[in-house]
């Protein structure tokens, strides 16, 4: 069983002899967390990463940092209605740090992304696809297995770990130093790669992070699962940052794909109102009419159903999440919340869920910012790879004065200077990577 009391930590990574003050004055430590991400380099160059559509030309569609902002708000919301049922119940002795809720929750979705490289989730799959099928394949025998299944099946969840914990050159240690609670409700997948050999398809922390990880989820008091020692069961306010999450991609692709006119007006209208009950909801439909008599935009048409989908859907996870809390505190609750969603909800979310797969995700223009990754990212990692096979020769020298100093690819470890440069060209921007790939290959000479 885990413990309110115990999971809520102010604890920071990295300075944990540091005697915490002012906990509750003008900002809280995790208040404080929350803004460390917010004005932090790694989450502007959010702003050039590719969500799932190509970075805007005419109409401007969702990048990673505008999803990332909506993720936070939208689980804040989550987090302050949970917050509202746990101070109803006699087993949580501290309710105070309850109303801290929103400001974990919120800041783990903002850092949620951080870890992932450029070109959406096709930057991933280029990234693993050239240690298992490119000129990765020479380092396999420098790396440890675990190592090895590190690289390839890299993971933008561990990454984001990484991100915010690793001590980068010249950093301080801990990384971002933020509290155990914001940094345990960010790892969806509380294990690390050796659990894919075990069936397990996703996991939350490189070999390079285990330690820290394994210091956290302790310090909280994560459940182990089947006494293994690697294996926990989630952080619950995991449960709320993935919800977020889920929702905001699956509705705000609807309106993004209206607004590129690849889903026409009457489409997405259908799949919106399609979470709304003819019976049980009549009083919002008829609040809708009138509201479409003045609001005759269809965008803002589409805007307005959009935010009151969200909104009913934040109320509907909530009450799952509570509904099933004590399954949750035990560690044997292993499906999302919106999973769980009932009714018309549930049709309507699997039916644009269905929907995005056929039409959206597979897109030409989805499909073209894929293949422009795999090349990109492919090129990239193979200059700077050969570079550290070959360190002697003046190019090998000359790519890597290309990587900044904070990323030591002159560690005498191995397989940190590879992680080096997984770090470098996984925290590019789509634009800086597609500069860096035609200077490389004199494309702009």
């Amino acid at each position: 069983m885990m413990y309110w009391d115990k999971l809520l930590s102010a604890k920071r990574l990295g300075l944990e002899d540091k005697r915490i003050t002012n906990t509750y004055e003008i900002r809280s430590q995790f208040q404080r967390d929350y803004d460390r991400i917010i004005f932090s380099s790694p989450f502007r160059r959010l702003q050039n990463k590719t969500q799932v559509f190509p970075l805007p030309g005419s109409v401007f569609v969702h990048n990673r940092l505008t999803h990332s902002l909506e993720v936070a708000s939208v689980g804040r919301s989550l987090a302050n209605l949970v917050a509202m049922e746990l101070k109803k119940r006699d087993d949580i002795l501290n309710k105070e740090i309850l109303d801290e809720l929103g400001s974990i929750v919120s800041a783990a979705c903002l850092a949620h992304d951080l870890g992932n490289p450029p070109f959406g989730h096709a930057g991933e799959d280029a990234i693993s696809r050239f240690f298992r099928e490119g000129k990765g394949l020479e380092i396999k025998d420098r790396v440890t297995e675990q190592q090895w299944l590190d690289l390839t099946h890299f993971e933008g969840n561990a990454n984001a770990l990484r991100l915010l914990t690793h001590q980068f050159k010249g950093r301080r240690n801990g990384g971002f130093a933020l509290t155990y609670s914001t940094l345990a409700s960010l790892v969806k997948y509380p294990q690390g790669s050796n659990a894919l050999s075990k069936g397990e398809r996703k996991y939350g922390y490189f070999q390079s992070e285990q330690e820290s990880f394994l210091t956290i989820a302790n310090e909280l008091g994560l459940k182990k699962t089947n006494n293994n020692p690697l294996i926990f069961t989630r952080h619950p306010l995991v449960y709320l940052v993935e919800a977020a999450d889920d929702i905001c991609y699956e509705i705000m692709d609807i309106e993004d794909a209206h607004k590129l006119k690849i889903l026409n007006s009457n489409k997405t209208f259908d799949l919106l109102l399609g979470f709304f009950d003819t019976s049980e909801d009549q009083k919002f439909l008829n609040q809708k009419d009138e509201i479409f008599k003045e609001v005759t935009d269809l965008n803002e048409q589409v805007a307005f159903l959009r935010a009151s989908v969200i909104s009913k859907l934040i109320r509907e996870a909530a009450l799952v999440f509570m509904n099933h809390h004590d399954e949750i505190m035990n560690g044997t609750f292993n499906r999302s919340l919106v999973k769980e969603l009932q009714g018309v909800s549930k049709r309507a979310f699997e039916t644009c869920k269905t929907l995005a797969i056929k039409e959206i995700y597979n897109h030409p223009s989805v499909v073209k910012i894929e293949l422009t990754g795999f090349n990109v990212l492919g090129t990239l990692l193979e200059e700077f790879t050969s570079a550290l096979l070959n360190p002697g020769s003046d190019y090998s020298k000359k790519i890597l004065s290309v990587i900044p100093l904070q990323f030591n690819v002159e560690d005498p470890c191995f397989f940190t200077k590879i992680m080096a440069v997984v770090d470098f060209v996984s925290g590019m921007t789509d634009l800086y990577a597609v500069d860096l790939y035609k200077d490389i290959k004199g494309i702009n000479l």
